[in-house]
C-alpha cells in the first residue's frame, strides 16, 4: 500500500474491526487485545498500536526531550556506519537514519553502556522502524524491549545460554549430550536469536509476525521454548551430520532464516506444549535474567555452567502433585543413605541408596528396574506420587549428595528426559515444611514426612526435637541443622522398598490449595452448560468419543472428551471437582472444518481450523487444539464424517 493510502475498512462483524474499534476507544490493556486477536495474525495498520500496548508505552513521554541531541561518543562512527547498513526506503533513509543513531546514542548516554556491532541493537531496531513510529515512541519501544525481553549477560558463555542448555537438556537429552560431544555450547548458535529476538535471519515479515505472538505472550521466557523447537525440529538433521563443527553451527545459527509465515502458528503451538511440560521454576528461579537493573543487583549464588540438571524448588514439588490434570507432576526419588531416608523421607518418595551404585552394582541395577516400574505403576493408578517427571532429592549437603550426583549423571548418560533435581534437598524441604506452617494449619506436618517403620513423623519428631510430634513451632529452625538417625540400616529389600513406597501413597496429604489459592478453577466455566459426560457418549446420534486433552494458546491442557455427530464435533471439558461431569467446552459443525493439521515429530497434537469460503478466500473464524491418542485413528474417522455431510450438502 502506498504512503498515505488509508487501509480500507473492515467488514461489519470482524474480529479486526472489534480490535480497531477497541484501540480507538482507547484505554484498551493487553489482555482484551488478545482476547480479541486470539492468535491470529494481526494486520499491519493496528501492528503498532497493539505492540505499544504489549509493551507498556502508552502514554509514555518524551524521555529524549531533555537531551540535547549530541552525537558525540567515542564510538559514534561505528554506530552511524551500522546505522547506515540498515534497509530502509532512500526517501526516509535521512530522517529514519537520523532516528535510530539518536535512539541508540541516548541509551548508550543514559543508560552507561558502551556501543559495539555485536550487540545487535540494529536488528531489535529494524521490526520498529518498519512501524513508522516517531522518535519518542521508538525509543520507548526499543527501551521496553530491551529492559522486559533481552536477558542479562546476553554475550559469549552468559548465563542465559547455561540455563538454554538445561531446557535443552531436560527435554532433549540425546541432543543436549550429542552438542555438548561436539562442543556446541547455546551461545555458540543461539547468540543472534535471544540477542535480537530472532530479526537477525528472519525475513521482516516473519519477524513481525513472530513479535506479534511473543509480545502478547507478555512472558520473556517464552522464546527459549522457540528456540527449543527450531532444535527439536532440526534433532534428525543434526544427529546425521557428518560435516565438521563449523559448518554445523552455521547450519543452527541460520535455520530461522528458513521460516515462512505459515509455520509461526506452528512454532508458537509446540513452543507452547513443551512450556506446559517444563517445571515452574525453571522461570522463577531465574526471574533475574530479565528487568531493570535493579532487580538484577542481587546476584544469583548458582552457577548455570556447574549444574547438572536443572533445579526445581520443593514448594513447586508439593504444589504440582496436588493439582489436577495434566501439568508437570514430580515422581520424587530420594537418594539419600538408607538410615537418613529411614528417620524420615516425604511421603511419597521412592528411595534409591545412592550409595549402592558403588557398593553393590547389581543391588543399585535393581533398584532402578524397581523405581522404573513403581513411577509406572504410579503413573498408572492416578496417584498422587504418580508423574513422568523424575526429581532427585539429596540431603542438601554437597559432601554427602556427591553418590546422588553420579545417579543423576547415570540417568542422563542413558538419555532419559524430564530429569531434575530438588534445589537444597531434604533440607529444604524440612525448612519450607516448617515456615508454611507459620501461617498454615497446625496439623499439617504428619502428612508430608513418613518413616518406613510405618509412622507419620512430625518435621520435629525427625529431627529429634519433639518426640510427641505435638509441634508447637519451637526449635524448628534448627532442624535443618541436624537430623537424629531413628533407623540404622545397610539397605531395604527392593521389593519391601517398592510395597512401602506404594503403601505412603495411599495416605491422604495436608489441603495444600489453600496455601496456593491459584490453584482453583477459573469463573468462566461456572457460566458453561454442564452435562452427564456418559449421557452424551450414550447418545444415540454420536457416532465417536475421543478422550484427550485440549491444548490452550497459553499451553495449558484440560482432560476433555471429542464427541462427533453426524454434522457436529462437541468438546466436554471434564470438571476436575465433579466426576463424571463436564462443561460444553465447544460445538462446531463439520462443515466449517477447513483445515485439520498435524505435526511430523508430534502425530498427536492436532489442530482444528473452523471458517467459511468467500470470494477473497477461506476466513478462519476458530482454531482448536487437542492431544489426542491415536490420533491418527480419530482423524480418519473425524475426516470421513466431514466427507459425507459435504457429500450431503452437494445432494
Amino acid at each position: 500500500m502506498a504512503e498515505g493510502e488509508e487501509a480500507p475498512p473492515p467488514p461489519p462483524g470482524s474480529w479486526i474491526k472489534d480490535l480497531a474499534d477497541a484501540l480507538e476507544e482507547g484505554g484498551c490493556d493487553l489482555e482484551t487485545v488478545r482476547n480479541i486477536i486470539q492468535g491470529r495474525q494481526l494486520p499491519a495498520d493496528l501492528r503498532a498500536k497493539v505492540w505499544k500496548i504489549a509493551l507498556n508505552v502508552v502514554g509514555k513521554g518524551d524521555s529524549l526531550a531533555s537531551w540535547d541531541g549530541s552525537l558525540d561518543l567515542p564510538e559514534q562512527s561505528i554506530i552511524h556506519k551500522d546505522c547506515q547498513e540498515l534497509i530502509v526506503p532512500e526517501e526516509e533513509k535521512s530522517v529514519l537514519t537520523l532516528d535510530i543513531e539518536s535512539v541508540i546514542t541516548f541509551y548508550c548516554k543514559s543508560r552507561n553502556v558502551k556501543y559495539s556491532s555485536c550487540l545487535g541493537w540494529i536488528h531489535l531496531l529494524k521490526p520498529l522502524v518498519h512501524l513508522h513510529l516517531p522518535r519518542s515512541d521508538l525509543y520507548n519501544c526499543f527501551y521496553a524491549i530491551m529492559n522486559k525481553f533481552i536477558p542479562r549477560d546476553c554475550f559469549m558463555k552468559g548465563r542465559p545460554f547455561h540455563l538454554f542448555r538445561l531446557l535443552l537438556q531436560y527435554h532433549e537429552p540425546e541432543l543436549c549430550s550429542f552438542l555438548d560431544t561436539k562442543k556446541m555450547t547455546p551461545d555458540s548458535y543461539a547468540l543472534n536469536w535471544l540477542g535480537s529476538l530472532f530479526s537477525y535471519y528472519c525475513s521482516a515479515e516473519v519477524t513481525q509476525a513472530i513479535w506479534d505472538g511473543y509480545l502478547q505472550q507478555a512472558d520473556p521466557f517464552f522464546i527459549y521454548f522457540l528456540m527449543l523447537i527450531i532444535l527439536v525440529n532440526a534433532k534428525d538433521v543434526i544427529l546425521a551430520q557428518e560435516s565438521d563443527k563449523e559448518e554445523m553451527i552455521k547450519f543452527l545459527e541460520t535455520s530461522p532464516a528458513n521460516f515462512d509465515l505459515e509455520d509461526i502458528e506452528d512454532l508458537f503451538s509446540l513452543a507452547q506444549y513443551y512450556c506446559s511440560k517444563t517445571p515452574a521454576s525453571f522461570r522463577k528461579d531465574n526471574h533475574s535474567l530479565f528487568g531493570s537493573s535493579l532487580l538484577g543487583l542481587k546476584d544469583d549464588d548458582t552457577d548455570l555452567s556447574q549444574a547438572l540438571c536443572l533445579a526445581v524448588s520443593v514448594s513447586e514439588i508439593l504444589q504440582a502433585n496436588q493439582q489436577q490434570g495434566e501439568g508437570v507432576r514430580f515422581f520424587v526419588v530420594d537418594c539419600r543413605p538408607a538410615e537418613q531416608y529411614n528417620a524420615g523421607h516425604l511421603s511419597t518418595a521412592f528411595h534409591l541408596d545412592s550409595d549402592l551404585m558403588l557398593q553393590n552394582p547389581s543391588e543399585f541395577a535393581q533398584s532402578v528396574k524397581s523405581l522404573l516400574e513403581a513411577q509406572k505403576q504410579s503413573i498408572e493408578s492416578g496417584s498422587i506420587a504418580g508423574g513422568e517427571h523424575l526429581c532427585f532429592m539429596g540431603s542438601g549437603r554437597e559432601e554427602e549428595d556427591m553418590y546422588m550426583n553420579m545417579v543423576l549423571a547415570h540417568f542422563l548418560q542413558k538419555n532419559k528426559e524430564y530429569v531434575s533435581i530438588a534445589k537444597g534437598g531434604f533440607m529444604a524441604l524440612q525448612q519450607h515444611l516448617a515456615d508454611i506452617n507459620v501461617e498454615g494449619p497446625e496439623n499439617g506436618y504428619g502428612h508430608w514426612i513418613a518413616s518406613t517403620s510405618g509412622s507419620r513423623n512430625s518435621i520435629s519428631s525427625v529431627d529429634g526435637d519433639s518426640p510427641n510430634g505435638s509441634g508447637d513451632g519451637k526449635g524448628m529452625k534448627s532442624l535443618v541443622n541436624k537430623m537424629t538417625v531413628a533407623l540404622k540400616t545397610k539397605s531395604v529389600n527392593v521389593k519391601r522398598k517398592l510395597s512401602v513406597f506404594i503403601e505412603n501413597t495411599s495416605t491422604p496429604w495436608i489441603e495444600y490449595l489453600s496455601i496456593f489459592p491459584g490453584l482453583s478453577s477459573m469463573s468462566d466455566d461456572d457460566r458453561k452448560e454442564v452435562v452427564n459426560i456418559q449421557t452424551w457418549i450414550n447418545k444415540p446420534d454420536v457416532k465417536y468419543n475421543f478422550p484427550c486433552n485440549e491444548v490452550k494458546e497459553n499451553g495449558h491442557m484440560f482432560p476433555s472428551h471429542l464427541l462427533v455427530t453426524a454434522t457436529h464435533m462437541y468438546c466436554l471439558r471434564e470438571i476436575p471437582s465433579r466426576k463424571g461431569l463436564a462443561y460444553i467446552q465447544s460445538r462446531q459443525a463439520l462443515n466449517s472444518v477447513v483445515k485439520i493439521t498435524s505435526k511430523k515429530k508430534h502425530p498427536e497434537l492436532i489442530t482444528f481450523k473452523y471458517g467459511n469460503s468467500n470470494t477473497s478466500g477461506i476466513e478462519i473464524l476458530a482454531v482448536e487444539r487437542y492431544l489426542i491418542p491415536n490420533a491418527g485413528d480419530a482423524t480418519k474417522a473425524i475426516k470421513q464424517q466431514i466427507m459425507k455431510v459435504l457429500d450431503a450438502l452437494e445432494s
